[in-house]
Order: C-alpha cells, then sequence, then structure tokens
C-alpha cells in the first residue's frame, strides 16, 4: 500500500518542503546555467540572503493574493526582487540595508502589475531588447517552479501550501539574486584555479 503525503506542519512535512526547495533550487542553477545566465560556481551575497525574512513578510500579502489567477506572475516578481536586491547591494548598500520597506518602494513606483517593468527599467535601467529577454527568462524560470509546486499535489489553502510557496519564492529570490550578481561581473573562481601556492 502507498503511504500518503503527511499534510499536516509535523515534521514529515517540513522535510518534505525542504526536499522540495532543494529540487527547485537545482533546477533553476541548471537552467540558467545551460541559458548562460549563472556561471558554474554560483555567486551568493549573504547580506542579500539576510533580507529575505523581511522581502518574505512585505510580499506575501500581495503575492499569495494574486496567486490563483496569475501564478506565474506571483512567483516570478520574486525573481525581479531578488535581482533588485543584488543591484542595491553592488550600488549603494550602506543605504538600501537599513531601509525595511524595499519592497514596497519598487512596488508603489507604478503598481503591483507593472512590478517587473519597474524593477528592469527604473531600477536596472535595462534597454527596450534586454528587457525583453529578461522578462521572457523570467517567465520560464517561474513556469518551471509553477509545475514543479503542480506535481506536489498539496490541497490549496493549507499551511502546507504556504510552506511550498514560500519555499518556491525563497529559491527564486535566490536565483534571481546570483543571476544579477553575474551580470554586475561577479564571477566566483574556484580555489584551485586562483595559482596559491
Amino acid at each position: 500500500m502507498e503511504e500518503k503525503k503527511n499534510n499536516s506542519a509535523g515534521a514529515p512535512e517540513v522535510e518534505q518542503v525542504a526536499k522540495f526547495e532543494e529540487a527547485v533550487r537545482a533546477d533553476l542553477i541548471k537552467y540558467l546555467q545551460n541559458e548562460k545566465m549563472l556561471d558554474e560556481i554560483v555567486p551568493d551575497c549573504p547580506d542579500v540572503e539576510e533580507k529575505w525574512p523581511e522581502i518574505a513578510k512585505a510580499y506575501l500579502p500581495d503575492g499569495a493574493r494574486e496567486f490563483q489567477q496569475y501564478p506565474v506572475v506571483s512567483l516570478g516578481w520574486m525573481m525581479f526582487m531578488g535581482m533588485a536586491m543584488a543591484f542595491f547591494w553592488d550600488t549603494d548598500w550602506e543605504k538600501a540595508s537599513k531601509q525595511s520597506d524595499l519592497y514596497q518602494q519598487i512596488r508603489d513606483k507604478d503598481g503591483y502589475d507593472n512590478f517587473d517593468d519597474t524593477v528592469l527599467k527604473s531600477v536596472l535601467g535595462l534597454g527596450e531588447e534586454e528587457e525583453k529577454k529578461m522578462s521572457e527568462l523570467v517567465g520560464r524560470c517561474a513556469t518551471r517552479v509553477l509545475s514543479r509546486l503542480d506535481h506536489e499535489h498539496v490541497e490549496p489553502g493549507t499551511p502546507a501550501a504556504l510552506g511550498y510557496y514560500i519555499a518556491a519564492l525563497h529559491q527564486l529570490y535566490l536565483a534571481g539574486m546570483s543571476m544579477e550578481l553575474n551580470a554586475l561581473g561577479y564571477h566566483m573562481t574556484p580555489m584551485d584555479q586562483i595559482g596559491l601556492n
């Protein structure tokens, strides 16, 4: 007899969400590496990662509300947020790190529906062609993550569903951050290639 998934908020569910998040992470990294948007060694930024709980808390009311009708948007917007945070880290982190409303500032500039345009144009300063390519790429990433969410068959509106959704957002945030760090010229070199003797 096949054992059913435990969809309570207990330990088995926490483990399942952690496995799901790791699978999302690995898939996004592999996909973005194949698209030449990430190096073999993925850049990270603890400063930006530490802002995640604050960003997630601010985003959840909007993202969760939009998820039912616009799931790809609800997921993809967090990837744009990760890109914006990496840009802030590179340009003026001393100022940005002290602000607790970075998500709201970006959202309120032109509204939630235009969040992607605000990040790509107003924050990153991309041209029209680059903007189009980036929007398409983020859309493909969000669609991949949505497909993985759908395969989990978690009952909507449950604490378990929220846990999977937050895990998905977290990895999209980190993927956006890493992709922007690469675009800004942060390339990690393996220790054995540095030539330290």
